[in-house]
């Protein structure tokens, strides 16, 4: 089976658009490749985090992971902390990473304008990102298109090395799906729907009440007119909620535009409100269970445990041929 790599970060709340975007991909690709899901913590302190924030909001993406239906006995659920051969691999292919590849990396430009102070972290952990997907050999990675650049320097990294010690890496390919890879956010459709905006009506968070998921959805910008039609150029905020209620019912486009022909956006959003509503409500109730059995500590032990051994085996070959003298 070809193998696939990919993680979130515990900063701020999952939303809609994450589970869109990235978890129910998840749940898809566990079925015929050979899966790895993390949570990445390593990434998360690259700026500042508060140490009870860091460690609650760690335990709830592990646990939404599988809330949101990823079967531990399928996929490798695990903190990016806990292999540690990520972090050691990071180190190396910092070293074969260029300078000028590391400042043109839109990311840290965005991240790091108007501060004074920025910390190294910061801008080598494209070197750890690509470790992360390499330490697997993986075949796959799920991304947005906010992350594609990054991938690309892995590609580039992967090559570089295959050149310097011999062909060994695979050179990953980006798995982008092409409808709903990208949700955007509720109150300005040219931006992505994030956890980290400050203000709230702008996503849905996974836990969410059913109550205020309601409210940010009646609220909703939408777009001059009323005519419930998909079309992403004249009309984006309408066509983003739209692909919200595809990817939620698993209704095609088309369909959910026939369903609403000659109807309010008024009716349409009520409607939304309930699939996306529909959808939550069980993912919630099972993402209560995991934190209240304490099930998600031995799921992430079991991933972690079997992640390593794969990751060793590559830690080991990549320092062999690099020149490294192997432990005994």
């Amino acid at each position: 089976m070809k193998k696939v790599l990919s993680g979130i970060q515990p900063s701020g709340k999952l939303t809609l658009g994450n589970y869109i975007g990235a978890l129910k991909n998840f749940v898809k690709l566990q079925h015929d490749h050979l899966c790895n899901f993390m949570v990445v913590d390593l990434h998360a302190i690259t700026v500042p985090q508060d140490p009870a924030a860091l460690r609650e909001q760690s335990e709830e993406v592990a646990a939404l992971f599988v809330a949101a239906g990823i079967d531990p006995s399928k996929a490798n659920v695990y903190m990016q902390s806990h292999v540690h051969q990520h972090a050691q691999l990071g180190w190396i292919l910092t070293t074969l990473t260029n300078m000028g590849e590391l400042e043109r990396m839109t990311q840290f430009k965005d991240k790091s304008a108007g501060k004074d102070s920025i910390g190294a972290g910061l801008f080598v952990y494209p070197s750890l990102m690509a470790a992360d997907i390499l330490v697997y050999n993986a075949d796959l990675v799920p991304v947005g298109e906010d992350q594609k650049q990054h991938l690309e320097l892995t590609r580039d990294l992967a090559n570089r090395f295959n050149h310097r010690y011999g062909e060994y890496f695979t050179v990953p390919d980006p798995y982008i799906p092409e409808v709903g890879a990208r949700i955007m956010s509720l109150d300005d459709a040219s931006k992505k729907m994030s956890k980290s905006n400050p203000n709230p009506g702008s996503y849905i968070s996974l836990l969410d009440a059913p109550a205020d998921i309601r409210k940010k959805i009646s609220r909703a910008t939408t777009d001059s007119g009323s005519e419930v039609r998909f079309d992403p150029v004249n009309k984006p905020e309408v066509s983003n909620l739209i692909t919200i209620y595809s990817q939620c019912s698993e209704i095609p486009v088309a369909e959910v535009e026939r369903l609403y022909e000659g109807k309010m956006y008024g009716a349409f959003k009520k409607d939304l409100a309930e699939v996306v509503v529909g959808v939550i409500e069980p993912l919630q109730q099972r993402y209560r269970e995991i934190r209240e059995s304490g099930e998600i500590f031995d799921i992430l032990a079991q991933g972690a445990e079997r992640a390593s051994e794969m990751a060793e085996q590559t830690l080991t070959d990549v320092q062999r041929m690099m020149g490294f003298i192997a432990k005994r």
